[in-house]
């Protein structure tokens, strides 16, 4: 699908000239297109839904760690949620893969998110009580991560369904931007409501937008899938992997987002961190400084349509992710440490863009919600092993030394990939392809 002129001028420009000011082409160019918006509804309606459901998510992931933190003082606590985590994201994730390929992808987006609604009610209820145990807080977390797996994959699954081809990266780059203004005004709206409302105002908040997002969701089409809804065979949940491993640039991929949230996504660090630097008010900024970042980097990512080595730029995001972590524990001051956060995440939205670009575009639909499932549960197991890295190094040998390490393993491993991974390197959308066969259990 070609974009035409626009609807709204009344004539055509003339052939061979450009109609746009200097200035304003400068601009239209780093602005990010709204295509995806303007082509289709459903894609419209599935951001608005999963942005709803991001901002009230937020809330809870500021409320559980900082709970965790005042119910216990330790930091190795509040890493053990990643822990927790990673067992139901790594099986989860894979059946949430092949129901994405056997189920209606938006039925399986409603469903799970109903069941998010009610953990976030469970939540509500455990911080009302007059002392709140710790352990569903890891329950919920346990939970919370199994159903993510579940939904995750059909929702990924989704948008090559909902857009056109030549609008994938423009949707990918708008998929980012949610995340994006979601981690900048959430962070800061939770600290800020945890301090003056306390917990349970946050987990309201969370289950208020769950419900508005499930009406929202429950507006969009079917999306059913094209395979017929026989029960799953075992074999089919290694397929993703199976296809992924016979493509060393789609490896390259998800070793790069690994690199990235395992080593150098400190989030479990941040109540310890504000501590150290005597600015717990400012808890709610570490939290969203990755995010104003990612939203600088989207708001001006109009530029990112015309960069065709999209490998290249997967590799040199994730090294400028660790150099900025790795910088952030020499920081002498907050707003030092805020700034390496922030080009921190500007760069990580970068690379988040690129990848789904390489996945969205190479990737056969009859393989999509596998192949999704793996790309969740990388994106998934990554941050929860960061997680638990972080608070267990920062227990050892405390906040700066996890800081550091984390960074400068980041910087290494990107080097590393570049060199043993030439294909991702090289990685050019315009250049011809030959796809691996798909594996024997898909029909």
């Amino acid at each position: 699908m070609t974009s035409g002129p626009n609807p709204t001028s009344g004539t055509d420009p003339t052939p061979g000239t450009d109609p746009t000011p200097g200035t304003d082409r400068f601009w239209s160019r780093l602005l990010p297109n709204t295509a995806p918006w303007r082509s289709s509804r459903d894609f419209r309606v599935t951001w608005t839904s999963g942005t709803v459901t991001l901002l009230g998510s937020i809330f809870t992931m500021t409320a559980i760690p900082l709970q965790i933190a005042d119910l216990t003082g330790s930091p190795l606590a509040v890493g053990a949620v990643g822990a927790v985590e990673l067992v139901p994201t790594l099986l989860f994730g894979l059946y949430g893969g092949v129901l994405a390929d056997r189920a209606d992808r938006r039925t399986v987006a409603l469903v799970t998110e109903i069941a998010l609604a009610a953990l976030s009610a469970l939540l509500l209820v455990n911080a009302l009580l007059g002392t709140p145990a710790v352990w569903p807080l890891y329950v919920a977390a346990g939970l919370a991560a199994a159903l993510q797996g579940i939904q995750q994959p059909s929702v990924e699954a989704m948008v090559p369904r909902l857009v056109p081809q030549d609008q994938l990266v423009a949707a990918g780059a708008l998929l980012s931007l949610r995340w994006s203004i979601g981690g900048v005004a959430a962070p800061a709206a939770a600290g800020l409501l945890i301090a003056t409302a306390g917990v349970p105002a946050a987990y309201l908040v969370d289950l208020g937008t769950f419900l508005l997002s499930i009406a929202l969701l429950a507006q969009v089409r079917p999306v059913p899938s094209a395979r017929d809804a026989e029960a799953p065979r075992l074999a089919e949940f290694l397929d993703g992997a199976r296809y992924a491993a016979r493509r060393p640039d789609l490896i390259g991929t998800y070793l790069a987002d690994l690199a990235a949230t395992v080593f150098a996504l400190p989030t479990a660090l941040f109540p310890f961190l504000a501590a150290e630097l005597d600015a717990t008010w400012a808890l709610g900024l570490l939290y969203s400084a990755g995010a104003v970042g990612a939203l600088i980097a989207a708001a001006t990512g109009g530029w990112a349509e015309r960069v065709h080595r999209h490998g290249r730029l997967v590799l040199l995001s994730a090294a400028l992710v660790g150099a900025a972590t790795a910088a952030a524990a020499f920081a002498p001051s907050l707003w030092a440490v805020l700034l390496c956060l922030t080009v921190a995440g500007g760069a990580h939205w970068i690379g988040d863009t690129f990848r789904s670009a390489i996945w969205n575009q190479s990737i056969p639909d009859e393989l999509r919600g596998r192949a999704a499932g793996s790309e969740i549960l990388i994106g998934s197991a990554g941050p929860a092993l960061g997680d638990l890295r972080a608070g267990g190094l920062a227990a050892r040998q405390g906040i700066r030394a996890a800081l550091r390490t984390g960074g400068l393993l980041c910087l290494g491993s990107s080097a590393a990939l570049s060199a043993a991974l030439p294909a991702l390197w090289r990685y050019d959308r315009r250049a011809p392809r030959t796809e691996p066969a798909l594996p024997e259990s898909t029909p």
